[in-house]
């Protein structure tokens, strides 16, 4: 049985996404680690994927949130071996993805790295709406499956089947490896208007529709990482990484705080306390997910509402909205005895 965490830090100028829903994006280095039974060669390293945010303001206006992984299991509904680099960018600033290789030759696409589910799927022509497509016709290796797949995302439902190509994520290659080719992503909303074709899941197999192994558990298993863990760094506006393998001493600014995952279906650690200056304290929310797949943050109705009364903030077509010049106190967020602190400008998501 593996021993399952997630590491929290100050990081240099990044920003990452934690919650979701609330007002934004938070200011530490997301580190999720999978310990256990698995040896790596003394030769495996790390593998970074860059990964970037697109800035894409004017579907803002119209209340895009990314509502991926856990979102729907949390009642979160819109109001409104080796060293390689996998690219972020940033959509809509409230969501990263990267680039992966599909078939044989490979099929750039790009996808959400999520942490709140656990399947790969990517779109066929069909499923497409315009977007780069994966095309088993085109590929040499494609093994089609008969088991349907279907999955619902708090943006919506997507469908289609699962089959088998390879998969490669930087400089790693996985071969027969199961995702779902989706023909009706239609049911994601605004699905047109997102710059990203599919998502990646990096979450627990409690949660899995797929009958096969997760990314980041077949690229441990492979025995190309020197350890078996993950993590994101998160630029502001500027390509970040999402690292396998290891942890890059460059994008570390302070001390690790360990917090154990306490459920193995998302990445579900402890909250001990939300902290509004030294105005409020709010506990009664025992557990946080650590959900990449959900832009912003979130939590139940009544302490958001607590948390907003204090700051006089107004709500405007589904989004929190205070005076630019206002003088805010940080937002601060405990994990493992230590205090996460945000200021207003971490979470602004437009001005």
């Amino acid at each position: 049985r593996f021993k399952h965490f997630v590491q929290l830090t100050s990081c240099r100028s990044c920003t990452s996404q934690t919650f979701a829903k609330m007002v934004g994006s938070t200011t530490t280095t997301i580190l999720a680690a999978l310990l256990g039974g698995f040896v790596s060669p003394s030769s495996a390293g790390l593998l970074r994927v860059p990964i970037s945010r697109l800035d894409a303001r004017d579907l803002e206006a119209q209340g895009v949130q990314m509502l991926l992984g856990a979102a729907p299991s949390l009642g979160v509904v819109p109001q409104r071996g080796q060293t390689q680099d996998v690219i972020f960018k940033n959509n809509v600033k409230m969501a990263y993805y990267g680039e992966i290789l599909i078939g044989t030759p490979g099929q750039p696409l790009a996808v959400v790295f999520d942490t709140g589910s656990y399947d790969l799927w990517v779109p066929t022509k069909k499923g497409s709406a315009g977007k780069a497509f994966y095309d088993s016709h085109n590929s040499s290796t494609y093994e089609a499956l008969a088991t349907p797949f279907f999955i619902t995302y708090g943006s919506g439902d997507v469908s289609g089947i699962f089959c088998k190509d390879t998969v490669a994520i930087g400089g790693l290659t996985l071969t027969n490896f199961t995702f779902a080719e989706v023909d009706n992503p239609s049911g994601l909303k605004n699905w047109g208007s997102m710059l990203f074709d599919g998502v990646l899941g990096l979450g627990f197999q409690s949660i899995s529709r797929s009958p096969a192994l997760a990314v980041i558990q077949a690229l441990v298993q492979s025995g190309e990482l020197e350890k078996p863990v993950f993590g994101f760094y998160l630029s502001r506006d500027s390509p970040g990484e999402l690292v396998f393998g290891g942890v890059d001493p460059s994008h570390v600014a302070s001390e690790f705080t360990w917090v154990d995952v306490v459920r193995e279906a998302w990445w579900a650690v402890t909250l001990d306390s939300v902290k509004l200056g030294s105005i409020l304290s709010v506990s009664s929310t025992p557990m946080a997910i650590v959900d990449s797949g959900t832009s912003m943050i979130a939590g139940p109705q009544k302490e958001v509402d607590a948390i907003i009364a204090m700051i006089g903030a107004q709500t405007i077509q589904g989004m929190y909205v205070v005076g630019c010049d206002a003088q805010l106190p940080t937002l601060g967020f405990a994990f493992g005895g230590r205090d996460f602190n945000l200021s207003m400008q971490d979470l602004t998501v437009d001005r």
